[in-house]
Parts: C-alpha cells; structure tokens; sequence
C-alpha cells in the first residue's frame, strides 16, 4: 500500500515529527489540531467559541487537501481539557457536519500542547 503525505499552509504547519495528514488506500488519518492561527502559529484569542471554531477551520483546511469534504469523515476525536465545553463543541460542530455524522469519543485530559483547551483528530474514508 502506497502512503501519500497531505499538507496544506491553510492549517497550521506540524509542530513535531508529524505530518498533518497520511492517505493509505481509501483512508486518510488527519492529525490532532489545536486551535492554532496558520498564519502565525500562534494560539487564537478569544473565547471557546472561537477556539473550537479554529480547530474546526484547521481541520476543514486539511481535509480539503486530501481531495474531500467533511461528508468524508468517519471518525472525529475531541480531547478538551475542560469536559464543561463539550456542549458547545456540539453547538459549533452542528454548522460543519451535517447527517449522517460520523462516529466520535470526546476525552477530558489534563493538559494538551501550547496550554490549548481543545484538540481534535478525524478519519476519512476517500474511496
């Protein structure tokens, strides 16, 4: 099976040995996004809203890449370290995905990269 790296400067760039997104067969693997302005690297401003919102914007930007829209996603993973904000993470994700939606796990951590309250993973199918 062949890998194809996906990546895009409309999200923000890897900050470690990653790549934004991996397609292997019908599958790309999109990696955790925090809400990270792409233009300055650096963390939004701003309340959860905004920052969920990011996030959403980050991934979409990535998705687009690999060929696909968020009707590809199959999977959707949501790390929040405040679980209070899980509500709003429903209210925002609502004006992304529309029916079917895809399979999701929300986890309460401890903490997540660069002092973000939120962190989200996706799986697509693109075949």
């Amino acid at each position: 099976m062949t890998r194809q790296i996906i990546t895009t400067d409309k999200a923000p760039k890897a900050i470690g040995t990653y790549s934004q997104a991996v397609r292997a067969g019908d599958t790309v693997y999109v990696s955790g996004q925090i809400p990270l302005d792409p233009a300055t690297g650096e963390l939004v401003g701003g309340d959860m809203e905004a920052q969920i919102r990011r996030v959403f914007e980050n991934l979409q930007a990535i998705v687009e890449a690999a060929g696909a829209t968020f009707a590809n996603v199959v999977k959707l993973n949501v790390y929040l370290v405040d679980l209070k904000h899980f509500a709003l993470v429903n209210q925002t994700m609502a004006q992304y995905f529309r029916e079917p939606f895809p399979a999701r796990a929300a986890v309460g951590v401890a903490s997540l990269p660069r002092g973000a309250q939120i962190e989200m993973e996706c799986v697509l199918h693109v075949g």
